[in-house]
C-alpha cells in the first residue's frame, strides 16, 4: 500500500505491558485521538491484542505500530528457540569466557550471568581468517555435512554463526549461512546483524538474536494472520519502526520496544510544550524506565539486557523492577523489601479481586485513598480493598514476627511500601542523571505510565526537581510514541582506518553502506525526506579501548576533540586518532497524529471537583479534593494537595504543589518545598 493512500483512516499504536496492553487509535480524518486499555495476557500476549483490536472497526485500519515484550520474555524467563552456536575452530568457549569480568567484586559466591547456549551446542567449523581479512586456512566445506547432522540430532532450531574477523570478510560465513539455511535452520548471522569488532558482544548479539527470532517470528505470524489490512510495523529499541517482516529476521532490535516508545512519546509532547531537558519517567505495572534527555534522545551500543551484551543502537534507558504490581515482602533480615517480582496481569495486586494474595504497591496506593474509589480504567476494574486490607494485614503480621512487634499499623505497613519504591526509583533517576554529571534541577520530570502520576511529585520533590510535566495520554504514552516515531534503519561497519585518512576516501568508503541504506528503506512503506541518510563515525585516541561518535564532517577531527573534552574534561589534540567504524542511519518519515492546541480558560476549576476524600500523608489524614480530568481544561489551575483521575492514571499533589493545565492539555506541576511530604 502507498503511504500516500488514505483509504483508510485509522493509525493503532499497541504496547504491551507486564499488566496492561495499551492502544492508541488516532483518525486521520477527524484529527482525533482516543485510548484505552485491555489486561494483558501473558500466556498469549497475543489475546490481549486481538481483543482489544476486535474494538474497532478492521476496515478502518491504515496502519498498526506494536511494541511487544514476546522477544525481552523471551530471553528474560530463558524460553527462547533452542540455540546452537558456530564459530571458529579453537572459539567455541568465547559465550563462557565472556570479558572474565566480576559484576560484585568481593562475593566469592557470584557467578557470571549463564550463557544462552549450552558448551555442548557450542560447535567450530575448521577456517581462520587474519585480522585483515585473508583466508589463513579455508573452509573445510565437506565437514558441514556432519555439523548439519548433529545439529538435527540435538534438536536445534536457530543457529548463530559468528566466525572470527568475519566482519572484515564475511565470505565463509556467508558459505556456511546458505547451507544451513537450505537445511532448514533459522540462521543468525553476524556479519548481516552486527559487522563489527569485539568478539564476544558481537558473538553475543548474534546468540541472542538466533535465541528470540524464532519466538517472535510465531507471534507475528499469528497477530499479523489476524490483522486488518495496512502496514504493520514494529518499534524498534532505538527509538525507530520497521517492518514486521524484518523484524522476524532480528529480533534482538526490539527488545526494549516498549521504553523506547515511551521516551519518544515523551520527547514529542514535552517538545511541543516548550520544554527539551527532560527526565523521562516511565512507571507502568511491572518496572520503571528512565532516561535523560538533552534536547537529542541518546541512544548507545552498550546496552546490556539480562546480563548479556546486546550492541545493536538502543536509546540509553535505565529500567528498575520498580512497578504498580511489584510485590511487597519481608527479607531474612526483617526488612521490607518491593520488587523486583511483581504480580502481572494475572493475579495482578490483590485488590483488582482476581486471586492476588500479596500486597503491591498498587494495593497500597489503593488502601490510603489515592485512587478513585470507583476503580480503574473507567469503573470496568472495580478495587477490591477488602482483598487490598487481608493482604496488608498478612504483610503487617510478617513484619511484627520478624521486628518483635505486636503489632504495625496498616497504614503505616502502606506508607513504608510507598517509601520503599520511591527509594528504588529515586536511585534509577540519580543513576542516569546526577552520577553523569547532569543537574536535575536544570530539568523538567516528564511523567507516564498508569502509575507514575502517584509517586511522580514526591520522587521531584526528592531531586529538587521544580516542575513535573504529566500529558494528558500519560498512560498509553508509549503506544502513542510508536504512533510518531520514524523508521529508523541503523547500519554499522568496522573499518579501523587511521585518523588522518582523507575525507573525501571516507565518503566513498560510505558508498556501498548508504547504497544499501536507501535500498531498505524503500521497502519501509513510509515517505523519505531529503535528508534521510546520516552518516557517522566511531573515533578514539590511539591506545584508549572505547569510542565516541561524531557525524561526518571534514571537520570530525575537530568534532572528536571537542566532543571528548565534554564527556571526559579533556583532550589532547596532539595524540593520533582512530576511526573504528563507520555507521549510517537512514530515517523515514511516519505521518504522525496531529495534536491540537486549545485557548486557555478561566482559572477556576472549582467545577471539575467530583468530591473529597480522605487520604493518608506521611505527615497525617487529610481532606483532598478529587478532580476529574476530563472536565480539566487549558487554563483551570488545581492548588494542592488533591488528586486528579482519568480513566487510566492518577495524579497526586502534595499541599504545596501547584498544577495547571496547559494549551496541550498537559498538566503542569509546580513542585512546593515547605512542609513537603517526602521531608
Amino acid at each position: 500500500m502507498s503511504p500516500d493512500d488514505e483509504r483508510s483512516p485509522l493509525s493503532i499504536g499497541i504496547d504491551i505491558g507486564g499488566t496492561f496492553t495499551d492502544f492508541v487509535v488516532y483518525d486521520h480524518d477527524a484529527g482525533a485521538i482516543r485510548t484505552f486499555k485491555v489486561l494483558s495476557t501473558p500466556a498469549d500476549p497475543a489475546q490481549a491484542v486481538l481483543e482489544g483490536l476486535r474494538r474497532l472497526s478492521p476496515a478502518a485500519v491504515r496502519s498498526v505500530v506494536h511494541g511487544s515484550t514476546v522477544a525481552t520474555n523471551a530471553l528474560l524467563e530463558r524460553k527462547g528457540a533452542c540455540t546452537a552456536f558456530i564459530t571458529t575452530q579453537g572459539f567455541r568457549d568465547v559465550l563462557q569466557i565472556g570479558r572474565q569480568t566480576r559484576r560484585n567484586l568481593y562475593d566469592w559466591f557470584s557467578g557470571g550471568t549463564p550463557a544462552l547456549v549450552p558448551r555442548d551446542r557450542c560447535l567450530e567449523v575448521r577456517e581462520r581468517l587474519d585480522h585483515r581479512g585473508q583466508v589463513l586456512q579455508s573452509l573445510a566445506t565437506r565437514s558441514l555435512s556432519s555439523l548439519i547432522e548433529t545439529l538435527r540430532e540435538q534438536r536445534v532450531e536457530a543457529v548463530a554463526l559468528s566466525l572470527l574477523f568475519s566482519f572484515v570478510n564475511p565470505e565463509h560465513e556467508r558459505r556456511i549461512a546458505q547451507r544451513l539455511r537450505e537445511a532448514g535452520f533459522f540462521v543468525s548471522v553476524s556479519h548481516e546483524l552486527i559487522p563489527e569488532f569485539r568478539e564476544f558482544e558481537r558473538a553475543s548479539t548474534t546468540v541472542v538474536n538466533a535465541y528470540v527470532s524464532p519466538v517472535l517470528n510465531r507471534y507475528l505470524e499469528t497477530l499479523e494472520g489476524s490483522l486488518p489490512g495496512g502496514s504493520f510495523h514494529v518499534m524498534q529499541s532505538n527509538g525507530g519502526r520497521i517492518q514486521a517482516a524484518q523484524v522476524r529476521q532480528e529480533g534482538v532490535r526490539s527488545i526494549l520496544s516498549g521504553p523506547a516508545g515511551g521516551v519518544i512519546g515523551a520527547e514529542c509532547l514535552a517538545r511541543l510544550a516548550g520544554f527539551s531537558q527532560l527526565i523521562t519517567f516511565d512507571m507502568g505495572g511491572t518496572s520503571t524506565d528512565v532516561s535523560v534527555v538533552n534536547g537529542v534522545i541518546h541512544t548507545t551500543s552498550e546496552a546490556e539486557v539480562a546480563g548479556l551484551p546486546i550492541r545493536v543502537p538502543v536509546l540509553d534507558i535505565h529500567t528498575v523492577g520498580a512497578g504498580g504490581g511489584s510485590l511487597a515482602r519481608v527479607d531474612a533480615g526483617g526488612a521490607l523489601r518491593v520488587g523486583p517480582e511483581s504480580a502481572g496481569a494475572d493475579p495482578g495486586p490483590a485488590c483488582y479481586g482476581r486471586g492476588g494474595r500479596t500486597a503491591t504497591v498498587t494495593d497500597a496506593n489503593a488502601f490510603l485513598g489515592r485512587l478513585p474509589s470507583t476503580g480503574l480504567l473507567g469503573g470496568e476494574l472495580p478495587l477490591d480493598m477488602e482483598a487490598a486490607r487481608a493482604a496488608l494485614t498478612g504483610l503487617s503480621r510478617d513484619l511484627a514476627k520478624d521486628n518483635a512487634c505486636a503489632h504495625i499499623d496498616l497504614e503505616e505497613v502502606a506508607l513504608g511500601i510507598l517509601q520503599v519504591v520511591n527509594a528504588e526509583m529515586e536511585r534509577a533517576i540519580r543513576v542516569t542523571s546526577i552520577e553523569r554529571g547532569h543537574d536535575p534541577r536544570e530539568y523538567t520530570l516528564i511523567s507516564f505510565g498508569g502509575a507514575g502520576g502517584v509517586h511522580a511529585c514526591e520522587l521531584a520533590r526528592s531531586l529538587n526537581v521544580g516542575r513535573v510535566l504529566i500529558p494528558l495520554e500519560a498512560s498509553t504514552l508509549s503506544a502513542l510514541g510508536m504512533l510518531t516515531a520514524n523508521v529508523f534503519l541503523d547500519y554499522v561497519q568496522t573499518v579501523m582506518y587511521p585518523g588522518e585518512t582523507p575525507f573525501e576516501e571516507l565518503e566513498r568508503r560510505f558508498v556501498p553502506m548508504v547504497a544499501r541504506a536507501q535500498e531498505d528503506l524503500a521497502k519501509q512503506q513510509v515517505r523519505v525526506s531529503a535528508r534521510h541518510v546520516h552518516c557517522e563515525l566511531d573515533l578514539r585516541y590511539q591506545g584508549q579501548s572505547f569510542e565516541l561518535t561524531v557525524p561526518l564532517s571534514s571537520d570530525f577531527q575537530t568534532a572528536f576533540h571537542e566532543q571528548h573534552d565534554r564527556r571526559y574534561g579533556y583532550k589532547n589534540e596532539a595524540a593520533g586518532l582512530e576511526i573504528v567504524n563507520l555507521r549510517v542511519r537512514a530515517i523515514g518519515d511516519a505521518s504522525p497524529p496531529r495534536i491540537e492546541t486549545q485557548d486557555p480558560g478561566p482559572v477556576d476549576s472549582s467545577g471539575a471537583v467530583r468530591h473529597e476524600r480522605r487520604l493518608v500523608f506521611s505527615s497525617g489524614p487529610r481532606s483532598v479534593p478529587f478532580y476529574d480530568r476530563s472536565l480539566l481544561h487549558p487554563g483551570h489551575h488545581v492548588p494542592g494537595p488533591a488528586v486528579i483521575f482519568q480513566d487510566d492514571t492518577t495524579i497526586l499533589l502534595s499541599e504545596t504543589d501547584h498544577a495547571q493545565v496547559d494549551a496541550w492539555q498537559n498538566v503542569l506541576v509546580t513542585i512546593g518545598d515547605a512542609g513537603a511530604e517526602s521531608r
